[in-house]
């Protein structure tokens, strides 16, 4: 369960890997695997070509290394077969099948040809990336387009300026951040055209941003929890307390994070590093990164513990209420289905599943969509589902519409005014 939500918290919270079920990191090790076991077989296959050195008159394609096989000498005009390999860095492989290649009259290899090697793996594991990939995108975007309107309608309108309303946009903020440092750090992944010191830079602004997101859930979770179970009024909680709290803190934690990666020189280490790694070191798991990994856990403990009790009072409040029960249940499932995304409970019903199968792939698709629509869910929830939102946004949008109509009305009496338009001048003149 540790190893597991460690994972969750640098591929999910943290936004290192935004690619479900680490397959950067399982991509980046095979090819490293890969590299070691095929310069050992490439070594063989040399071995045999300068133990047996082939006469200047004789036309025989030469031994050769393919980087997967080692072809042996082959006459002029003929097909030479090798049997797939059974199994390749834990891939399975159809061995019953050849893989083949042609020796021309000239002596020299045409190119290998592996069509008949299939992954015998189902379903295939490049399509899953870019199915939860796409998925990522989709939920990603769709989040910020109704944050960035939420926000802007927090902001624009003074009626809904409250501590409440604070704390939601700070936090609908930090999903705007998160969301589109994911993005960014995303396309570096693919281009691989980014230079250390920004990456290392991104990099970081990515664990804050998305370090900011879980604090401020945390502030969420102590604001209902102080006002529902503690029965605090809203004038007993400081906003300014929780900016410290929301901004600070986590500044805080990725300062101490940053220094001791620095420290430790992972910036220096990446002669063993392949690909991503390589342009990105600081991406690479390290067991400094417990630093920022351990704070977003106990958040994530503490709003647990926070839902628990507030949907303990709830319920009991809404029991001696004179409802129906049938009401009540509606009522207690609708709080409990607005405070879980709020809380970042979402997290945690998704933080362990299936690993291996068509369930893993179904788990993988549905991770994707619940973590990438979080800020999509606390926008609804919160904003465009919001009665107090609604009535401020129709109050509005009625005193716009009467001053509209009341212009028009007087546009319509000066365009049928008695006077003509002689007498009009001389009135103004």
């Amino acid at each position: 369960m540790v190893s597991e939500m460690e994972s969750i918290i640098t591929s999910v919270a943290n936004g290192t890997k935004p690619l479900e079920g680490n397959y950067i990191h399982e991509v980046l090790n095979y090819i490293n695997e890969l590299n070691k076991s095929h310069y050992t077989e490439e070594l063989k296959c040399l071995r045999l070509k300068h133990i047996d050195p082939k006469s200047p008159y004789d036309l025989r394609c030469e031994f050769d290394w393919d980087a997967l096989l080692c072809w042996p000498r082959t006459p002029p005009g003929t097909l030479a077969t090798l049997p797939c390999f059974d199994e390749l860095n834990g891939i399975k492989y159809d061995s019953t099948q050849n893989a083949s290649r042609w020796c021309w009259l000239n002596g020299t290899w045409s190119f290998s040809n592996y069509s008949l090697c299939a992954d015998v793996r189902t379903p295939n594991v490049e399509s899953d990336v870019e199915i939860t990939t796409m998925l990522y995108f989709v939920g990603y975007s769709l989040s910020l387009f109704t944050l960035i309107v939420a926000v802007s309608i927090f902001l624009y309108y003074k009626e809904l300026r409250c501590l409440r309303n604070n704390i939601h946009t700070n936090l609908m903020f930090t999903y705007i951040l998160a969301d589109l440092m994911w993005i960014l750090t995303t396309a570096m992944q693919i281009s691989l055209q980014t230079d250390v010191p920004t990456c290392i830079a991104i990099f970081s602004l990515l664990h804050y941003f998305h370090l900011t997101n879980f604090f401020w859930m945390f502030v969420e979770g102590l604001y209902l929890y102080l006002l529902v179970v503690k029965t605090f009024t809203g004038d007993n909680i400081k906003l300014r307390l929780c900016l410290v709290i929301g901004w600070g803190l986590p500044l805080l934690v990725i300062a101490v994070w940053a220094i001791a990666k620095s420290l430790a020189g992972v910036s220096s280490q990446t002669g063993n590093q392949v690909g991503l790694w390589r342009h990105c070191p600081w991406m690479s798991p390290h067991p400094y990164d417990w630093f920022y990994q351990a704070p977003a856990i106990i958040v994530l403990g503490v709003n647990v513990i926070f839902l628990f009790m507030i949907m303990w009072v709830l319920i009991t409040k809404l029991r001696s209420a004179n409802n129906v029960e049938t009401q009540q249940y509606r009522k207690a499932s609708k709080a409990l289905l607005v405070l879980i995304p709020l809380l970042g409970v979402t997290y945690i019903l998704v933080l362990a599943g299936p690993t291996e199968g068509h369930v893993a792939n179904v788990f993988s698709y549905a991770r994707a969509i619940l973590l990438s629509s979080q800020g999509l869910s606390v926008a609804l929830f919160y904003c465009f589902l919001n009665t107090e939102v609604q009535n401020t946004m129709r109050h509005h949008f009625s005193r716009w519409s009467n001053a509209r109509n009341l212009g028009t009305d007087r546009r319509y009496y000066n365009n049928w005014s008695p006077r003509s338009r002689t007498e009009s001048i001389s009135f103004t003149s």
